[in-house]
């Protein structure tokens, strides 16, 4: 089993990719401990509360443009090219549009939201850069979406780890050499994506995919399967970032620092299944009977289940350095990110399930509860502990929150392999 488990194109693929990935994430891990080290818990923990707000922004701003960029490029590509290149230009039209309407919409309530709903003034400039770095964020990720539907595995694990190594440059050398604070680590987060955007269109095939006509004929198609997307990915992206707010509103900038350095060191298991679905997404949407399915999912599966058990084993030694990484004022860090990096886990061993309803079943419109309950299990539960309990609290919320999103589709994954088989 495992011998046929390691000679799938998925196994090999996903070596780039995780390689990639490791890459990238170490890149990112050493960005935000360098960030973390240099601006100190509090300033940290007003950059966690504005980065936290640029990537919900951006999550919004895509309705779902991502996830059918790559279902429909991915199904045309081979047979139809000239209508794949159309759903790219459409996909980027819609992401420009969304991006203006949200940077006038956030430009103009910065003072608000900083004063009224996260209690800090000190706030406001940071979330109109935010305004415009959502822009970039759209733009990185369009990117990336094409070459994931090209299956050029390679050359996405190049473009984002270029990114991110130039992101980790410029950041030492301001903060050795000229001033780094919470603007001009912002800045630095934002221009990079858009250099990642241009390398990416050296890549594809950008002049067939600009002078492509009628791509609007096709936005009902899109949109059709966008929108079950967008409704879900607003709300889980939210929720996903519920307890940052919550932490925002309710605690110091200090406490949210730490609790923004313990949620960085388990982001290492995001970038993971990012990369696994990078490889499985086109796969799942590809296949044509039940059994096939099946047969690449149980592979699958195992997969995850040992790098689900490999980051088990992992966690005495990621408490232990902690302090080391970022410090003794980080110390606090230690309980939440045990809470974090379960929760991680159990999201990592999900993947199968959720990419199989997404993009075999086509049935993104679960999502759309599995959201609703998620969201309703942080913002409710989330409150009551983050005010008895800090961040300690607000860490135990995610976990609970993450294996209710695991729980809901995997049983309506079982009842349809029931009625199906």
């Amino acid at each position: 089993m495992w011998k046929s488990i390691l000679k799938t194109a998925t196994f090999r693929q996903s070596q780039i990719t995780i390689l990639g990935t490791v890459i990238n994430g170490a890149l990112g891990f050493l960005f935000y401990i360098v960030l973390a080290r240099f601006l100190g818990p509090s300033d940290f923990g007003l950059l966690t509360v504005s980065l936290a707000s640029l990537v919900l922004i951006a999550d919004i701003a895509d309705i779902g443009t991502n996830t059918g960029l790559v279902r429909f490029v991915s199904l045309n590509l081979a047979v139809d090219s000239e209508k794949a290149y159309r759903f790219l230009k459409l996909s980027l039209e819609i992401k420009l549009i969304a991006w203006l309407i949200s940077f006038f919409v956030i430009f103009y309530l910065s003072p608000l939201l900083a004063t009224q709903v996260f209690h800090k003034e000190e706030l406001i400039l940071p979330l109109r850069l935010v305004a415009f770095g959502a822009g970039a964020a759209l733009l990185f990720t369009f990117a990336t979406s094409m070459l994931q539907a090209y299956q050029k595995y390679f050359l996405w694990s190049v473009v984002n780890v270029l990114t991110n190594l130039l992101r980790l440059v410029l950041i030492l050398v301001l903060g050795y050499f000229l001033a780094l604070n919470v603007e001009s680590s912002l800045a630095v987060y934002i221009i990079l994506p858009l250099f990642g955007f241009a390398i990416t269109l050296l890549i594809v095939p950008a002049r067939k995919i600009f002078a492509s006509r009628n791509e609007f004929s096709l936005s009902k198609v899109l949109l059709q399967y966008n929108i079950p997307v967008a409704i879900f990915t607003i709300i889980s992206a939210f929720s996903a970032r519920l307890d940052t707010f919550l932490n925002a509103a309710l605690l110091s900038s200090r406490e949210v620092g730490i609790y923004g350095a313990a949620s960085q060191l388990a982001q290492v298991v995001p970038q993971l299944v990012a990369a696994l679905g990078l490889v499985a997404a086109p796969k799942f949407a590809g296949f044509q009977s039940l059994n096939q399915m099946l047969t690449y999912f149980k592979k699958f599966q195992l997969l995850i289940s040992g790098l689900c058990l490999l980051g088990i084993l992992s966690i005495p030694l990621l408490v232990y350095l902690i302090p080391i990484i970022y410090g003794q004022g980080y110390q606090g860090a230690v309980i939440p990110f045990i809470f974090l990096f379960l929760a991680m886990l159990v999201f990592l061993f999900s993947v199968p399930v959720h990419i199989s309803v997404i993009f075999y079943f086509a049935r993104p419109d679960i999502f759309i509860w599995i959201s609703i309950g998620h969201l309703l299990i942080i913002g409710g539960l989330g409150y009551l502990l983050i005010s008895n309990y800090g961040i300690v609290g607000a860490s135990i919320t995610v976990l609970i929150g993450t294996i209710f999103n695991f729980l809901y589709p995997f049983i309506w994954f079982l009842k349809k392999i029931y009625e199906k088989s």
